[in-house]
């Protein structure tokens, strides 16, 4: 049974892995000596997305969140594992209707859209690109375009215009357009927020909700804003160093954090209400991918670590916590009691 329950996952990883090679050319490490380096960019990840959800993944840059987004969408190949979608494999590769229902929304609203092509030319990329999407050639081309725009809360003639004519809220509206142009299932939302201003994140991210609603969509957001986080997604999983430390319903993981990575996190996002509670800044910097430690990856920046942290990764286990959920932790503290439970306001 997947972590969703009995309904089998739309969107599947289970144990995947990827390492880059970044060595300097042959003829330089032989010159200089110097071995092979290889970047371990996600080591082992497994997750399930169920139908209609948003599955948020959290982290601080450089973790393999990004990677991961790749891997699934098809930019990258996985080292090792395997992704599947409604349960066929597509990280060897998959058909062009199936790749359909999946697209990705990117992070820099002003570096994703083409600043040589109308708006309508944008939008309308994914339908030529899959024509038997059309049944009356150029006219209803021009309709779906206009449509789209207007879904997205644009104007049909705003298709007329260049990107540049847009403000950084306007430019993520034509993404999310020309990213429904093909009628996908499932959506990948790399930092779809994080380059605009909070007034207008909050404008974006309805507008993602009202979609996600009508249209039936799934929701893979990708983020390193918790707030966000906490207000769109349905579950959260968060990642250090290319693994997933703890997964869990959003209620679940803010109102009673486990890994002391997590709950650092949480004590980085700042405290409007003044409650005077004790909090642990993050102390540290993420590990240099290429030199991990050994053990738990987290342990040189955890005030919990002890030998076997620095020994032996600790594996994702299911801890039982208030009103009998439960959360996936791969902590030894948390494994051996040696962490109090923490319930937070929000609980």
């Amino acid at each position: 049974m997947s972590e969703t329950g009995a309904t089998p996952p739309l969107v599947e990883l289970i144990n995947v892995a990827k390492t880059f090679d970044v060595s300097p050319p042959w003829l330089n490490r032989v010159l200089e000596g110097k071995p092979r380096a290889l970047l371990r960019a996600v080591a082992g990840v497994d997750l399930a997305i169920a139908r209609g959800e948003t599955f948020a993944l959290v982290g601080e840059s450089g973790c393999g969140k990004s990677t991961v987004a790749r891997l699934i969408v098809g930019l990258y190949q996985p080292t090792r594992g395997e992704i599947r979608y409604e349960g066929k494999r597509i990280d060897a590769g998959a058909s062009q209707a199936l790749r359909r229902n999946m697209q990705m929304i990117f992070q820099d609203p002003y570096a994703s859209l083409n600043p040589r092509w109308h708006v309508s030319q944008i939008v309308a990329e994914p339908l030529r690109t899959h024509p038997q999407m059309l049944s009356r050639g150029k006219r209803d081309l021009a309709e779906r375009v206009a449509s789209l725009l207007q879904q997205v809360g644009l104007a049909a003639a705003d298709g007329e215009k260049f990107p540049h004519q847009f403000s950084g809220g306007q430019r993520q509206r034509i993404s999310i357009a020309r990213a429904l142009a093909g009628e996908p299932a499932f959506l990948v939302c790399d930092e779809p927020t994080s380059a605009l201003d909070v007034s207008v994140q909050a404008q974006v991210l309805n507008l993602m909700r009202k979609l996600q609603r009508e249209l039936g969509l799934t929701f893979l957001f990708i983020s390193h804003n918790l707030a966000v986080v906490h207000h769109i997604a349905d579950r959260v999983a968060v990642m250090y160093l290319g693994r997933i430390v703890e997964r869990a319903p959003t209620k679940r993981l803010f109102g009673e954090p486990q890994h002391p990575y997590t709950r650092m996190l949480l004590d980085a996002v700042p405290d409007l209400e003044l409650s005077g509670k004790a909090r642990t800044a993050v102390a540290g910097e993420v590990p240099n991918p290429l030199a991990p430690p050994a053990g738990c990856a987290f342990h040189p920046r955890c005030p919990y670590a002890n030998e076997r942290c620095r020994r032996e990764v600790p594996v994702l286990k299911a801890v039982h916590g208030w009103h009998g959920a439960t959360t996936d932790v791969a902590c030894h503290a948390v494994e051996e009691g040696r962490l109090k439970p923490r319930v937070s306001a929000t609980a």
